[in-house]
């Protein structure tokens, strides 16, 4: 029962805290709030139930941007398909594998080879994906087998994986591609949608409750709602006195709160609409599949040229080891 007491006064304190012991609105929501929260409110102002299916429609959508989001948020980080246990190094990275290649090509001797290869940079470390990194492991093992090969011609592996170090490069800059026109065509527009549009319709809503709020605490002031102590052990409890008719002066506070509540509740409908009816998550989704689209096209593309090329080399080879094995 203490216990009570002192938390009727603490609030008794703190709605009384404004000049000349007037009762704030911010004060009037909480107290309702808190008689809500502890279950002394008698009366409970209702929304309709078409505006609570707005808001859960409008939780729905903000819960599916919020997942997706958490997933293709990785489209803006360069190396998410980056394998972790790769260890390369500053020179490693130094160039594109094209500039070594085309570096390689005027190589006459071993020692130029490696002195290519181990270049200094020109621009910007090179880019961090798993199409990358295939191509410049693809010409290090290409280099490595044309250091080793002592007989005539070229070396069929080393020769297809310095194409299919070529190709991987170019596989990988369609990769940064995709993921550039995904960060701006999908992410940017989620990202709105999810900071600016669902945030609008929050702020909304909670401008509606508390106007419900305010209206409420009038209501329960203004018909001599007070709180009162059960016996020992109960919990506190809210008398309604309402010995008379309300005064036209009280009459019209709740009236003006009611107009204030319903003003609030159709802003918000309209606000949460507009956010549930906008096409643009659609469309930034669109988006996000042309460019996926794009890359794997461009992807195959590349990989269906070098193919018959390694292909070619594969008959070659074979063919070059049979006729070797008849002339034994």
């Amino acid at each position: 029962m203490d216990m009570f007491k002192g938390f009727q006064k603490s609030l008794t304190c703190f709605l009384c805290s404004s000049l000349g012991g007037q009762i704030t609105p911010f004060a009037s929501r909480t107290f309702q709030y808190t008689k809500e929260q502890l279950g002394q409110a008698e009366d409970k102002t209702q929304l309709p139930p078409d505006y609570i299916d707005l808001e859960k429609r409008v939780d729905a959508l903000k819960a599916v941007h919020q997942k997706m989001l958490a997933v293709t948020s990785q489209y803006a980080n360069e190396p998410y398909d980056y394998p972790p246990n790769i260890k390369e190094t500053f020179q490693d990275l130094g160039r594109t594998v094209s500039e070594k290649v085309n570096l390689l090509s005027t190589a006459t001797s071993p020692a130029e080879a490696q002195a290519a290869l181990t270049a200094p940079p020109t621009a910007k470390p090179q880019p961090k994906t798993f199409a990358h990194a295939l191509a410049r492991a693809s010409l290090a093992g290409s280099q490595t087998l044309h250091q080793q090969h002592t007989s005539a011609g070229e070396d069929p592996l080393a020769t297809a994986l310095e194409k299919y170090a070529l190709a991987q490069e170019r596989v990988g800059e369609a990769r940064l591609a995709q993921d550039a026109q995904i960060q701006s065509r999908f992410l940017a527009g989620w990202n709105t949608t999810l900071n600016t549009n669902i945030s609008f319709a929050t702020r909304a809503r909670k401008n509606v409750e508390k106007a419900r709020l305010t209206l409420d605490a009038v209501k329960a002031r203004v018909k001599g709602t007070t709180w009162k102590i059960a016996g020992v052990g109960g919990a506190p409890r809210a008398d309604v006195h309402d010995d008379h008719e309300l005064s036209n002066e009280a009459q019209e506070e709740i009236e003006k709160a009611e107009d204030d509540f319903v003003t609030q509740t159709e802003e918000a409908v309209g606000v949460m609409k507009n956010v549930l009816d906008t096409p643009e998550p659609l469309r930034n989704l669109a988006e996000l599949i042309a460019a996926q689209m794009e890359y794997h096209k461009k992807a195959y593309e590349i990989l269906s040229e070098l193919a018959p090329v390694i292909d070619g080399l594969q008959v070659e080879q074979e063919a070059s080891r049979a006729a070797d094995f008849s002339l034994h």
